[in-house]
């Protein structure tokens, strides 16, 4: 596998691809980083659009569940949603918050900031803001969000402890995420963990689930909750590129599998880290 710098620079460059083609181009293939597939990858097909606030234009089809569906969003909230894209889960999210409430989009490819920023100036949202910047180092101060979302991203980030870290930075205590993200059970087939286009197409660069969860708990979060949980198939045309035909019937009929999964869990009102005396935590 290439280095992080260098996998970064390809997801920014396929994800900057995917900010000009339609939805239905992006539906189509893995997560819209290519024409891979002639049929609709499952990992596409959570349906926004019976959701509150859902914005066609806003929408690429990239996501793998629907976090903002779940992230318990209040009135007056400030909400941040990673890898915003072109700004989907932001409107949903301030439709939940309402215009007491505020929304930030990071995302670190130019062209979604920019497709984003259009987007909200045709809506008429004063208080969404997208900001370019690298999810593993927030362009934002600590302690500052309620609710952080985000849907099929961390797998594409090298770095996901620092990541997970940022998380607990950034939200105030008492505050939560919900995120929708691909994680592996059981080990995928080496030609297909090794593939960078794999990687920017969301499997390669997934981990293994309990990894993932043991991540969140090992930097502090409390009451880690699956909240979804649904697996993906990667399609047969997909897997002859990677595959021979007996390497797909026993990846197929084997152990392993790919998951979409959606997670929530809080950071302490007080912090472990943060006792001072005896029995303060307890």
């Amino acid at each position: 596998m290439e280095n992080n710098e260098k996998l970064k620079d390809l997801v920014r460059q396929k994800y900057s691809e995917i900010a000009l083609q339609d939805k239905d181009t992006n539906a189509s293939s893995c997560c819209g980083a290519g024409g891979c597939s002639t049929e609709v990858y499952n990992i596409m097909t959570d349906d926004y659009t019976q959701v509150e606030g859902y914005n066609p234009e806003a929408d690429l089809g990239l996501g793998c569940g629907l976090p903002t569906q779940f992230a318990k969003i209040k009135a007056g909230d400030v909400v941040i949603d990673l890898g915003s894209g072109a700004g989907n889960d932001c409107f949903i999210a301030r439709n939940e918050t309402g215009e007491s409430g505020k929304v930030i989009g990071i995302d670190f490819t130019p062209a979604m900031i920019e497709k984003a920023r259009i987007n909200a100036e045709k809506l008429g949202y004063h208080n969404i803001e997208f900001r370019q910047g690298d999810i593993e180092k927030m362009p934002v101060s600590a302690d500052i969000a309620d609710v952080i979302v985000s849907n099929c991203v961390l797998n594409l980030v090298p770095d996901k402890d620092a990541v997970i870290k940022e998380i607990y930075r950034v939200l105030k205590p008492g505050g939560h995420f919900s995120i929708s993200d691909v994680v592996l059970v059981g080990e995928l087939p080496e030609a297909l963990r090794k593939d960078a286009e794999m990687y920017a197409g969301c499997v390669a660069g997934a981990i293994q689930k309990d990894t993932y969860l043991g991540l969140i708990d090992a930097n502090g979060f409390k009451n880690v909750t699956l909240q979804k949980e649904k697996p993906i198939i990667i399609p047969d045309d997909i897997l002859k590129n990677y595959l021979s035909a007996s390497e797909i019937e026993s990846f197929k009929n084997g152990k392993s599998g790919i998951f979409s999964v959606t997670v929530f869990a809080e950071k302490p009102i007080v912090s472990q880290q943060a006792c001072c005396a005896p029995g303060c935590c307890d």
